[in-house]
């Protein structure tokens, strides 16, 4: 099972979904909750509370306690060596202490540098050493394992004795370490840990010489045959390991102080040293478990657990290196990891699914030690042992005639019979590679094996094992076909493991890369854990990343679009530089042929570059065949065709005038209201056509646009800070304010917001916004770069303790420099992670003028601040522009193409259809065709970026462009989701291939618009559209060549097509929900009052409306 399919990536964003549920109030507030205390906060501790934290954040069942016996919150024990570079125990903390502050009130809190000396099962309580008593309702114990020392051997007590386990271990030697320069240093065990403890004695560079001593005749003897693990030792003795082998410790010598001094081996040799460290294996630690009654493994140690991970005790489990399960205790991380996610699944989800069992583990590692890579996998010593378990079909039947006492006396006679496996071996000693794979006696099946030197394979093999899946290539290809270069993981399923360290599969990191989640590789390895154990997976994930950005499109050259072989921030400073104020301009100076149209992709770039330098109003001319169509109609656009309407509410403070303002409105044209995350109004179902009479009047209530539809600044919020609350130190409301009054308006690569705290508790949630602010004693600290949405950023300190007066400045070069240098559609987030230098750069370009350019982003933002203007404003004064939100430019009659739902009182849009119209529009034969003029020449433009409407004949609607003086002619409805909207997609060619497509604004289907495949949808093969010949005449008609009125209305009638809410909501998906809340004691109608006599919402609105309340004369306020 995949680690971040059940836990880790989520759980690495559990603050920010905290945050998220906590502002939605989404988190429960029960209170009887169950108390989990999980005793020992190591890397197995930590994995089982990120996966029941993860699991249980919605839920709210449990509050976790952990206790750790160390004085550090849990890290990485596999990274252990990388102490001895950057000896900062934070380094290797698996999450920052800020993570585990940022849980749910109450639901985690842990103890450090304690030590649970007792358990009452009967009282399910716990002692600590600190006389502290825990009660449980559930105890975890993952107490890990003891490095084990050799008691029996004299001098294990000496001074320089060390084991390799913990950081205190770690800085215990490095302390020593100073004090015997130029001395010998040993390492006993040649295991994984002892090479790992060897490495970081010769990373230490005191000891002159370090030597390990293995009392096997090679080493990683657990996971290696004679050849591989003396291959492995020939390799690090080449590195400046000297490596004793068949060597075992009798005594340690020791000088009158009792510091260590020397060994004297069994067969009598001596050997100087100053230094041992022991790694000569663990034991499970269990003591606490034995003394507390609860059955402990009397060979081998380690607590007792059945396959629920159960232990004797009612309500106590143990997981990790302190379980004993089927008599086998497991020194490695992965068995730990999987029993955590068994128990945290089982926690929280066996209510509604079968509860999982913890089932053998796959032993599988790849690691690299000393820079040696080595692998096994799979059942590994399958030719030494005997194969733990064959596939049915390898299994053979049983000779006829043959007794078991037979075989016995064979046995007795003759010896044990062959192994019924077979090696396949490879030996390389020029370039030290080692390969050994096991298969079946048929050569069907792959049992195992083990590799040095050359590893990338093993996450193709691992897989082959696993599945018990009989092979399709002869055995000898693993090894003919094994060395090709990099593996670039194309022949990898999506189920195949490519991190064994966290159990991670290349679907995860496909999946992530996929939808967004992931767009770097620190990404990937933030969000699945991939690469961040020891490492040795690193290579691959990188390729599969690689891969599956090529995948989608994501080329290496920062291009454009194909018509542009420039960057945004390229053509941002060429058109800056250059003064270019227009479309043709720019592609005149910059495209790749100078007569293009362009494409969805460049147009609105282009468009929001020019709105960025230039400010001149967007719809005017051939600005408007640039935008999308939210831009187009300065609204944003709705699943049925209409727009939200959302005025400014400048920190989201707002007069109870401006309120009824709002609600008249939404009364009047029966708008859907919802509140927004930044503090303002959103008012849905708004039809094209009536957007101009609804601005009117919010604009003559006072009101002004509030660009939620453009890729600007959206909101300010702000808490209410000193104006109201009793914890403000700085005036939040006041600054938001006018940070919003100054750049509301301003576009940029993409839409941006901001937020003002008033102290730091923080309640606006300042720290996730583009720009943030919070006050303190000496001004606002100023943080950059944060932004909620997908992926969460948290943002970063750009500047502390700065003045009021001072912000403006500071915050004009920021977003100046934003959009001069940003990616098309890149959020301050991703461009903050992209910024060469992050951070520290940007301080020294907008607080220290490194470029010299502070001035000029200054003056850049001032000249954008003078020329606002309010867009529905210059609309309403202009009488063409007004024309433009027509629905049909050749009748005053509508239509629609979507029914509409009442939900809770207020109407909105029927959901999507499930399917597309897969219809043959294109190919549909006729019975006749006749001219018809449906529009004016005079309604179109003659723009380099394309003109369009839409016009109506009988019940079908039909889109009409113009381009560079052609017309073209299409349905109006996109098959997709069955939306009338093509009129007012973008208009985009290739030069190359002399093709011209629009570009359904939905959901970007793009149709062809002319010759032999006009009508096909260039990226969705399911869907097309009917096109018609059109032509412009003397009378200055456009006409269109189309059938009999009812023929069409057959074929492409909005009725046909519209959207029926019997089609798309005949299930309820909360009908279980809503039968239980209908339940609950106290719970009213939505818009119902509590008061026994009370209107209820819409009671009361209808009294004000009519000028009075319960008979009193006006309103009463």
């Amino acid at each position: 099972m995949s680690n971040s399919e059940w836990n880790d990536p989520e759980a690495n964003v559990l603050p920010e979904t905290v945050e998220k549920l906590a502002a939605q109030d989404e988190i429960p507030k029960t209170s009887n909750r169950k108390r989990v205390v999980v005793v020992g906060l190591g890397m197995v501790g930590i994995s089982f509370i990120e996966k029941l934290m993860k699991l249980d954040v919605r839920r709210r069942e449990y509050d976790i306690i952990v206790i750790g016996e160390e004085p550090h919150l849990a890290y990485n024990r596999v990274g252990l060596t990388s102490f001895f570079q950057h000896r900062q125990v934070e380094n290797l903390y698996l999450n920052p202490a800020s993570w585990y502050a940022s849980m749910p009130e109450g639901s985690l809190n842990y103890h450090l540098n304690t030590l649970v000396t007792s358990i009452d099962t009967e009282k399910k309580s716990v002692e600590t050493s600190q006389g502290q008593t825990v009660p449980y309702d559930l105890l975890v114990l993952a107490t890990g394992s003891d490095a084990v020392v050799p008691r029996h051997t004299p001098g294990h007590d000496a001074k320089g004795v060390f084991v390799y386990r913990t950081i205190e271990d770690l800085q215990k030697l490095i302390e020593f370490s100073a004090t015997k320069e130029g001395t010998t240093g040993a390492v006993v065990g040649g295991g994984l840990l002892g090479l790992e403890a060897a490495k970081a004695m010769m990373d230490l560079e005191k000891f002159k010489q370090v030597k390990l001593i293995e009392r096997n005749r090679w080493v990683l003897s657990r996971q290696l045959d004679g050849d591989a693990g003396n291959m492995v030792v020939e390799q690090v003795r080449t590195l400046g390991l000297d490596v004793l082998l068949s060597k075992r410790v009798g005594r340690i010598n020791t000088d009158a102080d009792n510091c260590v001094s020397g060994v004297v081996f069994e067969d009598g040799e001596k050997m100087e040293c100053s230094c041992i460290c022991f790694a000569i294996g663990i034991k499970a630690r269990d003591e606490l478990a034995r003394k507390s009654g609860i059955q402990c493994a009397d060979r081998g140690g380690g607590i007792v657990i059945k396959p629920d991970l159960s232990t004797s005790a009612p309500d106590v489990y143990a997981i990790g290196e302190c379980a004993s399960w089927e008599s086998q205790t497991f020194g490695l991380i992965a068995p730990g990891i999987e029993m955590a996610d068994v128990l945290a699944f089982n926690l929280t989800q066996a209510k509604a699914h079968a509860p999982r069992t913890f089932k053998s583990p796959d032993l599988s590692t790849k690691l690299k030690l000393l820079g040696v890579e080595v692998a096994s996998f799979g059942d590994f010593f399958a030719d030494r042992d005997g194969p733990r378990d064959l596939p049915a079909a390898s299994r053979g039947r049983k000779k006829e005639g043959t007794t078991g006492a037979e075989d016995r006396m064979k046995g007795l006679t003759q010896g044990p019979p062959p192994s019924p496996v077979k090696a396949l071996t490879y030996k390389d000693p020029f370039q030290q590679i080692y390969k050994k794979y096991l298969f079946t006696m048929d050569g069907k099946y792959l049992l195992g094996g083990m590799m040095i030197g050359d590893t990338k394979d093993y996450v193709k093999l691992v897989p082959m094992v696993k599945n018990k899946k009989a092979l399709d290539v002869p055995p000898s290809e693993f090894i003919i076909g094994a060395s090709k270069g990099d593996d670039d993981g194309d022949d990898l399923e999506d189920d195949t493991q490519i991190c064994s360290c966290h159990n991670v599969l290349k679907g995860d990191v496909v999946r992530a890369v996929k939808d967004g989640t992931c767009k770097s590789i620190g990404d990937v390895k933030s969000c699945t854990k991939a690469g961040t154990g020891c490492g040795g997976c690193m290579p691959l994930v990188q390729t599969i990343f690689n891969k599956t950005m090529a995948s989608m499109g994501n080329e290496v050259k920062n291009h454009l679009c194909p018509h542009f072989e420039y960057s945004r921030a390229d053509l941002f400073n060429i058109i800056y530089v250059k003064k270019l104020q227009s479309f043709q301009e720019i592609m005149k100076e910059c495209g790749k042929d100078p007569n293009s149209l362009g494409c969805e992709a460049c147009k609105p770039t282009i468009g929001s570059i020019i709105a960025s330098l230039f400010n001149k109003h967007i719809i005017d001319g051939e600005r408007r065949g640039l935008q999308d169509t939210n831009d187009r109609f300065l609204g944003n656009i709705q699943r049925n065709g209409t727009f939200s309407v959302i005025p400014r509410v400048s920190g989201g403070e707002i007069t109870a005038d401006k309120l009824i303002v709002i609600g008249t409105v939404a009364k009047k044209f029966d708008l859907y209201c919802k509140i927004t995350g930044g503090q303002r109004i959103d008012m849905f179902g708004a039809k094209k056509q009536d957007l101009p009479a609804i601005w009117r009047e919010l604009i003559d209530g006072g009101m002004e646009s509030g660009h939620a539809y453009a890729k600007s600044l959206r909101t300010v919020k702000s808490c209410v800070g000193t104006t109201w609350c009793r914890f403000g130190i700085g005036d939040s409301v006041g600054m938001a304010v006018r940070l919003e009054e100054r750049y509301k308006s301003i576009r940029g690569p993409h839409k941006f917001k901001g937020g003002v705290s008033g102290c730091v508790r923080e309640c606006a949630e300042a720290q996730n916004k583009d720009f943030g602010l919070i006050a303190t004693e000496k001004g606002f600290n100023i943080f950059v770069g944060g932004n909620g949405g997908a992926k969460p950023r948290h943002s970063e300190l750009l500047a502390k303790d700065v003045p009021p007066d001072d912000v403006v400045p500071i915050l004009d070069r920021y977003l100046s420099f934003y959009i001069r240098t940003a990616d098309k559609l890149q959020r301050t987030a991703r461009w903050m992670e992209n910024l060469p230098g992050g951070i520290k750069y940007l301080r020294e370009v907008v607080l220290e003028d490194k470029l010299g350019i502070c001035a000029d982003l200054e003056k850049q933002m001032e000249d954008l601040v003078g020329s606002f203007f309010c867009e529905w404003t210059e609309v309403l004064n202009s009488p063409e522009r007004l024309k433009l939100f027509s629905q049909f430019a050749n009748t005053d009659e509508t239509l629609d193409g979507i029914d509409k739902v009442e939900e809770r009182g207020q109407h909105r849009s029927a959901h999507w259809p499930k399917d597309s119209a897969t219809e043959d529009f294109r190919g549909k034969e006729w019975s006749s065709l006749s001219w018809q003029p449906l529009a004016k020449s005079d309604q179109f433009t003659d723009s380099a970026t394309g003109s369009s409407l839409a016009v109506k004949r009988g019940d079908t609607q039909l889109a009409i462009f113009k381009v560079k003086g052609k017309y073209y002619a299409t349905q109006q409805m996109c098959p997709h989701k069955r939306s009338f909207v093509l009129s007012d997609g973008l208009i985009g060619d290739d030069v190359t291939t002399d093709k011209l497509w629009v570009s359904c604004p939905n959901h970007k289907r793009n149709y062809e618009l002319k010759g032999d495949d006009a009508g096909k949808c260039g990226n969705d093969e399911t869907v097309n559209i009917a096109t018609f010949p059109v032509e412009a005449r003397e009378d200055g008609l456009v006409y269109l060549k189309l059938p009999p009125v009812e023929e069409l209305d057959g074929l492409l009638g909005t009725a046909r097509w519209k959207v029926r809410k019997e089609e798309t909501e005949s299930t309820n998906p909360f009908e279980k929900l809503d039968k239980k809340l209908a339940t609950m004691k106290g719970r009213k109608g939505v818009h119902a009052s509590h008061l026994v006599d009370g209107l209820g919402a819409p009671g009361k609105a209808e009294a004000i409306l009519a000028g009075g309340e319960r008979g009193a004369n006006g309103m009463d306020w």
